[in-house]
């Protein structure tokens, strides 16, 4: 386990990214606790209303973002704990501004309502992105690799390579959710870049103007699967982040 710890993680550097996807999901883990209880009337916890304005969890997430970030770049082609700190700090900003992600976006406090579940899809497209970058077998950083390990680690980078092709494509045919899934997780991405696009995508606005009969059949299959598979994605954004107000 040591020997695997310094090859594919001390080695290429990736320590301060492993601190940072953690710092990011424990923060945004505990935030959404403490705003729950809050939101429930219990534990010690209370909006932070100095002078009556209601300070969001944004704004300390934006300054540590800042003070993460500009110490990361001054530590940058360092080791030490001064990159650590960076990366744990800059996680931690990240977790709270993506927690109100749907406030910033819409400019409006949307935290307990529908539209605010938003925040939840992006903080998991955000670590899935994250995580895909740290499980990155690369055969870069690594020094010493024996013939094998080397033509394993390229057969990896050319299969996540055509793998990301695949996200693209679902990218564009308007499907983030599986875009991003299908980057960590194969066979994902490449069933949704063959199967037909959104009606509101690039692709279906750019392909399908003149092809009346695939816009028709793009448009009842996106009825039908919203129809499907949209219950489910809220439930499943309800149980991480809370059930909106009334």
């Amino acid at each position: 386990m040591g020997h695997w710890w310094y090859r594919n993680v001390l080695e290429p550097g990736k320590l301060p990214l492993l601190l940072a996807l953690s710092a990011f999901v424990v923060a945004f883990a505990v935030t959404r606790v403490i705003t729950r209880m809050i939101r429930a009337g219990k534990g010690p916890f209370r909006n932070v209303t100095p002078g009556g304005l209601h300070v969001h969890h944004a704004v300390p997430g934006v300054i540590l973002m800042t003070v993460g970030g500009f110490t990361g770049i001054a530590a940058a082609g360092r080791s030490g704990w001064g990159a650590a700190v960076a990366a744990v700090l800059f996680g931690m900003g990240t977790g709270l501004v993506l927690d109100e992600f749907a406030l910033i976006l819409h400019l409006s406090d949307v935290y307990w309502t529908k539209q605010g579940t938003v925040s939840i899809e992006v903080v998991i497209m955000t670590a899935a992105l994250a995580s895909l970058l740290l499980c990155g077998f690369l055969p870069l950083g690594v020094d010493g690799l024996t013939p094998d390990e080397e033509r394993n680690r390229l057969t990896a980078v050319a299969t996540v390579a055509v793998n990301l092709l695949f996200a693209v494509v679902a990218l564009f045919k308007g499907k983030p959710r599986m875009a991003v899934l299908g980057a960590v997780v194969p066979l994902i991405a490449m069933v949704a870049a063959v199967r037909l696009a959104r009606p509101t995508s690039l692709w279906a606005r750019r392909l399908y103007g003149g092809r009346a009969r695939t816009r028709a059949r793009a448009i009842k299959r996106a009825y039908h699967h919203d129809r499907r598979w949209n219950g489910l994605r809220r439930r499943v954004d309800y149980l991480i982040g809370g059930a909106p107000s009334q």
